[in-house]
């Protein structure tokens, strides 16, 4: 269970890293789909090439994180480094799915937007099942302690 659910968190953020690589080089599929806008239509956010690079790059390591947890490590700093990420991962999306209380999660109090009904359908849904699948992982891992 414990790989099944390691090759899912990798296999996820691997993905969602090469989207963000693709709106990099100029792609446009999904692009306008994921940027929250207000009722106007207004986008609220207006990334720039070099933030998609960050937050695929971020994207990236999470994978990697996962992908390499698997492992047994002898070195304490990147033990700690491993355990910092396997915390910090699930931490991340699950804050990010309950979300602003405005734009985007859960509990976001603008609807109707194009954005609004993709985050609730798909982007918010993902976060929490990345987040409730990182703390799972968590949970395997003490259990065998």
């Amino acid at each position: 269970m414990k790989i099944i659910l390691n090759r899912t968190l990798t296999t996820i953020f691997f993905v969602l890293a090469i989207i963000h690589f693709y709106w990099v080089l100029g792609g446009q599929w999904g692009f306008e789909n994921a940027l929250p806008t207000n009722e106007q239509g207004i986008k609220i956010l207006n990334p720039k090439p070099t933030d998609s690079l960050i937050v695929g790059i971020l994207l990236s390591l999470f994978g990697l994180v996962y992908l390499f947890s698997m492992n047994s490590l002898k070195n304490k700093i990147l033990i700690i480094i491993r355990n910092i990420g396997l915390w910090s991962i699930p931490i991340i999306f699950v804050v990010r799915a309950i979300g602003d209380f405005k734009y985007v999660g859960f509990f976001k109090q603008i609807n109707g937007t194009v954005f609004a009904d993709m985050d609730t359908k798909f982007y918010s849904p993902l976060c929490l099942i990345i987040g409730l699948i990182g703390i799972s992982l968590i949970k395997i891992n003490n259990k065998r302690c």
